[in-house]
């Protein structure tokens, strides 16, 4: 067994600091009591209150809940039918154009699928809007859903749901009750990925929104770009505070999920 070298420990130490010491200064500067966000004041929760007197904030927080609720649903659902297909059916014409279509979005340009996005509604005559955006959330994150599932889906243990199909369930009633309690840590854990990927997207809704569909996003860039304040600091951080919570929640539902699945 290889020993954690000094080099090791400073090169890990250096990584981590690269990565979170910039979101921990501004959790810290949310907190300031002064409006000039790089001169520390003394602790101060003002610029939490003044957010909820914010209506602009506020209504853009609603737009982007929304849409990461409706967007994450619905490419869980798709992405999980997607990844069953990839792994139980292994030959059938058109697997492989299926199979790159899938995983296009992954490596494909934000820029590119916006603006593709945005083609192809302005060819459908789609008022752009909520529903656009909801529709282009849901195009992209449903491919990371249907990897993580797909990789669970790989170690399943078929056997199971045989079984229950020799008992008399029916192929929907096996599935519903055999296969996905055991998959659904991964099911969990591809939809808090789609909801986090359309709560931090930026591009792609700047290519498909419309008027009344503006999101937190959209919003903290065009402040940001007049300069930064205490506001958008607060923001942040309660953004990062809720993308956490939901990590912590899936790891608490993986975990519960692993251990119910050795226990049968």
């Amino acid at each position: 067994m290889r020993r954690f070298s000094t080099f090791n420990l400073v090169s890990v130490t250096f990584g981590f600091a690269f990565l979170y010491l910039p979101i921990v200064i501004l959790i810290i500067y949310s907190f300031n009591a002064s409006r000039l966000v790089t001169v520390w004041a003394g602790f101060s929760t003002q610029w939490y209150v003044a957010l909820l007197h914010d209506q602009a904030i506020l209504d853009a927080a609603w737009v982007t809940i929304r849409v990461a609720l409706f967007s994450a649903t619905v490419a869980t659902v798709l992405g999980t039918m997607a990844a069953i297909v990839l792994v139980r059916r292994r030959r059938f014409i058109g697997r492989t154009l299926f199979s790159g279509m899938i995983y296009a979005p992954i490596v494909m340009p934000d820029v590119i699928t916006g603006l593709s996005l945005l083609l192809l509604f302005v060819a459908l005559n789609f008022d752009r809007g909520f529903w656009t955006v909801a529709l282009a959330h849901t195009s992209f994150t449903m491919c990371f859903v249907a990897v993580v599932v797909q990789s669970r889906l790989l170690s399943f243990d078929l056997s199971l749901e045989e079984a229950a199909l020799d008992l008399g369930a029916p192929p929907f009633r096996a599935f519903f009750l055999v296969t996905l309690p055991v998959i659904f840590p991964a099911v969990a854990a591809g939809w808090m990925l789609a909801f986090t990927l359309s709560l931090d997207d930026l591009v792609i809704s700047s290519f498909t929104t419309g008027p009344g569909a503006t999101t937190l996003p959209m919003k903290i860039y065009s402040q940001v770009r007049l300069g930064v304040t205490p506001e958008i600091n607060a923001v942040c951080t309660i953004l990062v505070a809720l993308v956490t919570i939901g990590v912590l929640i899936a790891s608490v539902v993986g975990k519960t999920g692993m251990r119910a699945t050795e226990a049968a």
